[in-house]
């Protein structure tokens, strides 16, 4: 996985308040449907800005709890909670939260599961925190829709390859689904979500996916400095020339916990 430290928090920082992803996380937010007075978890709360909306929602007489593995996002996302005492962020991860069974009205985790090795447990341990008929929403990107533009298309593959090992499933809502309802919990809507970019937005997705893919290549090996700053460079000469084009969709699922 990418490690989530300070420059890539930083990095991320931008990026996250941009269009793109204020969008994509208000998917999610809209599919949870939060209400005054409940108590959700911010499964992956990343740095904040979902648990502070969620937060806003909630009102005082609620409570959120946000939590990550990451303890540079974990202070990232205190900062940017401070003066809300109704929120809470604890260290965990998805799988193994460290909440009390049936304590939650509801859950939101975006863009978490496709990080998690085994996708049941996870699963299972999101909807043992909730309360009957709690909800859950899973967001999460289906890489099999990326479009991304390169007159280097082997360049190009060997990028794509690279970043297909930071993240275990890139099929995730397919594989999701039946898990959930094999489960016996019910599915109530499954919203998908495009981002499209034709011009390089400097806040875009795209944008920070080429800092993120850049970093995550090189350092795992996986291609060259030469290679990637390359690659990089070219998806900026497209974009001057009127030629980048990126496209990727998420799928938004929300799930009602089965009556006990």
């Amino acid at each position: 996985m990418l490690r989530f430290d300070a420059e890539t928090t930083r990095i991320l920082e931008n990026a996250y308040q941009g269009a793109d992803i204020t969008a994509r996380r208000l998917a999610s937010y809209s599919a949870l449907s939060p209400r005054p007075g409940e108590t959700l978890l911010d499964i992956g709360c990343g740095n904040g800005l979902l648990t502070l909306d969620l937060a806003r929602a909630t009102g005082p007489a609620g409570r959120v709890i946000g939590i990550d593995p990451s303890q540079d996002m974990l202070k990232a996302a205190a900062v940017r909670c401070d003066g809300q005492p109704h929120v809470t962020f604890l260290d965990g991860v998805a799988g193994a939260l460290p909440i009390d069974d049936g304590s939650a009205d509801g859950a939101v985790a975006l863009q978490v599961f496709e990080y998690v090795e085994d996708l049941d447990a996870a699963m299972q341990d999101a909807m043992r925190c909730l309360r009957p008929a709690g909800r859950l929403v899973i967001g999460d990107l289906h890489f099999g829709s990326w479009i991304w533009h390169s007159e280097h298309p082997e360049r190009m593959d060997h990028m794509r390859a690279a970043w297909d090992q930071h993240f275990v499933h890139g099929d995730l809502p397919n594989k999701m689904l039946p898990l959930l309802k094999n489960a016996g919990h019910r599915i109530e809507a499954v919203h998908p979500f495009t981002t499209t970019d034709h011009c390089l937005k400097p806040d875009g997705l795209a944008r920070m996916m080429m800092h993120l893919m850049t970093r995550y290549a090189v350092e795992n090996g996986h291609v060259s400095q030469g290679e990637a700053d390359a690659w990089f460079a070219e998806q900026e000469e497209l974009a001057r020339r009127g030629h980048f084009f990126f496209s990727i969709s998420q799928f938004v699922i929300t799930a009602r916990k089965a009556a006990a």
